[in-house]
């Protein structure tokens, strides 16, 4: 027999007994006689704004207004992909039953690009809760009018596009890589440029620091409907009823994705207490108020739980691995292919340039006549290159930011040959430039110099 404490706890040995009992006391409406819980803290791993942030929110109010829940509270721990909300999720939530983790597609991504050493299998499946279709916008003053417009400048200089979206690993890069790969683009030359949140991502894409904004599309509606955003394209197989868009394959390129959202629960916590948020999660989206969410936002129902969807988990993480490691992303490292050498390189550079200031410096003190520059000179000169070229690497260019950051570092150690330390470091600038993305294949932003290389 299932039997019910006193209150809104559920004791009972059997972990079918608590759904049972919660179905069992559901209303006419679909939600249960009284609450499940007085108070459900619902853990969004992302900025205010993004898709996992709406998830939760949505999640709170439906909670709330079909009283499944007293008191449901959202909180957000950005970064990483979601990495370090799950992380934190599991390390400091461990057997509090009173718990939820947003996650999905995209935490899987990070899992992998960042090399989490915390993963989705150290948490408690719960469900799979909604699918959603993903866009292409610009701003509405953009060049690019139509898609073909954005292919076009894309196939003749890839690096000269900059695609914004959710954190790198997610769904929104993976998107990207497989249209490049689509239209015959190495994926690896995608220009990504990630965000923790969507607030962040969208201010991006509003404000012309990106070429392209890659979302879902319920983070771009509100724009879309005020037309200060243009979708070129959403990713779904058909037309989506009341959006005048095309999709990705009218415009010939033959990519359907769907990104999804899921919920998770911390480790550590009894047979009965997963029962209990199972039960809150199915009285939850077998609400009218959850349907009409769903519809509202442009969200695919696609509730799965138990075991089905553990499986279901298990099977996405091989195949976002799969997709990650032609992207170019390491599950080894959890870093793209292009940063670890990019970021040798220019310590390789500084290191090189020590160097010759340490011969220098040799040579300065046999000629005790020549006047030595004051000692804090070269720190601030290195300090300022180095400075100037993470600044200006994306905009201006990798040939740019490089060849002043090593002019830079020259200068401060010998200051009688301006011209020629100048010339000497757009020589390694370029040569580098040419070696990393035509020998090696690892791109480096082209910046204002896209159209001539």
């Amino acid at each position: 027999m299932c039997a019910a404490s006193k209150g809104v706890r559920i004791r009972s040995s059997n972990v079918l007994c608590a759904p049972l009992l919660a179905l069992a006391t559901l209303t006419a409406s679909g939600a249960p006689a009284q609450p499940l819980f007085e108070e459900l803290r619902l853990v969004a791993p992302a900025a205010p704004g993004g898709g996992w942030d709406q998830t939760a929110r949505v999640m709170q109010q439906v909670l709330q207004r079909e009283r499944i829940v007293t008191t449901p509270v959202v909180e957000n721990v950005p970064g990483a992909a979601g990495t370090i909300g799950l992380a934190r999720f599991v390390g400091a939530e461990r057997g509090n039953g009173d718990v939820l983790l947003v996650s999905g597609l995209i935490m899987l991504g990070g899992i992998v690009t960042y090399d989490s050493p915390v993963t989705l299998a150290d948490a408690v499946p719960i469900a799979r809760l909604t699918g959603e279709y993903e866009a292409l916008a610009v701003p509405a003053s953009s060049p690019f009018r139509t898609l073909e417009d954005l292919l076009a400048a894309f196939r003749a200089d890839p690096e000269s596009i900059s695609w914004g979206g959710g954190s790198v690993g997610g769904s929104d890069q993976i998107l990207a890589g497989l249209i490049a790969s689509a239209v015959d683009v190495e994926p690896r030359r995608v220009n990504y440029i990630g965000y923790s949140g969507g607030g962040e991502a969208l201010a991006a894409v509003l404000g012309g620091q990106v070429s392209v904004g890659v979302n879902g599309l319920a983070e771009f509606a509100a724009q879309v409907d005020a037309g200060t955003l243009r979708v070129l394209a959403v990713s779904s197989g058909e037309r989506l009823p009341g959006l005048d868009s095309p999709t990705l394959r009218e415009r010939g390129v033959d990519v359907e994705f769907e990104n999804w959202r899921s919920i998770v629960a911390p480790p550590g916590i009894t047979a009965d207490e997963r029962a209990r948020l199972a039960a809150t999660v199915d009285a939850m989206v077998r609400s009218s108020e959850w349907r009409e969410l769903l519809a509202r936002y442009r969200w695919l129902d696609r509730y799965l739980a138990g075991d089905e969807f553990t499986a279901f988990a298990a099977a996405e993480e091989r195949r976002v691995r799969s997709i990650l490691r032609e992207l170019g992303a390491s599950a080894a490292t959890g870093e793209a292919r292009a940063f670890d050498p990019y970021a040798a390189f220019v310590l390789l550079g500084l290191a090189l340039f020590g160097v010759a200031a340490g011969v220098s410096l040799v040579r300065r003190r046999k000629s005790p006549h020549e006047r030595a520059p004051p000692a804090w000179r070269p720190l601030a000169l290195i300090g300022a290159g180095a400075a100037l070229h993470v600044l200006l690497a994306e905009t201006l260019g990798f040939i740019v930011a490089a060849a002043l950051l090593f002019w830079l570092v020259a200068r401060a150690f010998d200051t009688r040959h301006p011209t020629r330390d100048a010339v000497y470091a757009l020589a390694v600038a370029v040569a580098s430039y040419a070696l990393f993305n035509l020998a090696l294949d690892l791109p480096l932003p082209a910046g204002v110099l896209g159209a001539w290389l």
